[in-house]
């Protein structure tokens, strides 16, 4: 089993380590042919992308941060996404015929 923490933002990268997030692999993009059931993927995926995740039987867990509007698509550093009360919070998906 393998846990994937899935990130473009070093801010949000830093985060997780300070927080002790147990990593196996940190990547900017998910190759969803990875994925393994039991693996755990951790990021801000779309929504299909965490669908096929759980379809395949793995983990997702949610990197959630409530931003203002000023602040959005500001590169933040881990302590601003500390402030802000960043949280990892798991869901499963899937998609309603």
């Amino acid at each position: 089993m393998t846990t994937y923490f899935v990130s473009r933002h070093p801010g949000c990268v830093e985060w997780a380590r300070l927080q002790g997030v147990q990593v196996d692999a940190w990547l900017p993009h998910l190759d969803l042919c990875q994925v393994q059931p039991g693996d755990t993927v951790i990021g801000t995926l779309p929504v299909h992308l965490v669908a096929e995740v759980c379809r395949r039987q793995a983990a997702y867990v949610h990197f959630s941060v409530d931003l203002p509007c000023h602040m959005r698509g500001v590169e933040l550093d881990a302590s601003q996404l500390q402030l802000l009360g960043a949280t990892l919070r798991r869901f499963e998906v899937q998609p309603v015929s």
